[in-house]
């Protein structure tokens, strides 16, 4: 009777691309992935051009970013990256209540959103989940999203704020936290004439007649978020 030997089947690690302008962060990330036996991080970047490069040059099966980027947003990291590699699998980890980031984010092609405060165990969790096709945010968002779809959320202001593009919410944050038109246009690599043409969009989809009453509008508004 011959003795039966089992073979060892090998797992295939999902091949994931860290993105985030802290090095210290990426590499707890890394450790933290490379600790699971179905994942592996094969690449990291700090900014949107080199996670641009990675992605042509890596081919991960997911990417893992933060919103908040040196120069291009995390925001338009996602809409490039998707332009070149449509439907790849985007999660986004950051520091940002996801009330202000989470529906921008999956419309701009991401599957999921966390926040850095949640955990490892968490981070992994969501991590799966989008390698999986599944759409991952926390309930209380999930609830907010349905809320958006169905008509039912009830807060004018926040409904407005939300009606702003991704460009002119970006240069809106940029005014509640004080930063001059020049600022904001070195800050996002825009001219002042174009910032000025944003300014002049938000008043109008804010409703509001002036400057002052948009600064006003704005600072409290970003001041709400911080307290929340």
């Amino acid at each position: 009777m011959k003795a039966q030997t089992r073979k060892k089947v090998a797992v295939v690690r999902k091949q994931i691309i860290i993105v985030d302008d802290h090095p210290m962060m990426r590499e707890g990330l890394a450790a933290l992935i490379n600790a699971q036996a179905d994942m592996a991080v094969c690449g990291q970047a700090s900014d949107a051009r080199e996670a641009m490069q990675a992605v042509e040059t890596l081919k991960p099966d997911l990417v893992l970013m933060d919103i908040s980027l040196p120069g291009k947003s995390g925001l338009e990291a996602i809409k490039d990256i998707q332009a070149v590699r449509p439907g790849l699998a985007m999660l986004v980890l950051s520091m940002h209540d996801e009330a202000l980031y989470a529906e921008r984010v999956l419309r701009a092609g991401a599957r999921g959103y966390i926040m850095k405060q949640e955990g490892g165990k968490r981070i992994i969790e969501a991590v799966r989940a989008v390698l999986e096709n599944k759409v991952f945010v926390s309930e209380k968002m999930s609830a907010r999203i349905l809320e958006s779809f169905t008509g039912r959320r009830t807060d004018p202001a926040a409904s407005e704020v939300a009606s702003l593009t991704d460009r002119e919410f970006e240069v809106f944050q940029l005014i509640g936290r004080g930063r001059g038109t020049k600022e904001i246009g070195d800050q996002l690599h825009i001219s002042v004439k174009t910032v000025e043409v944003h300014r002049v969009n938000i008043k109008t989809k804010l409703k509001l007649a002036t400057s002052p009453e948009l600064v006003h509008f704005a600072v409290r508004w970003v001041e709400a978020q911080v307290g929340a």
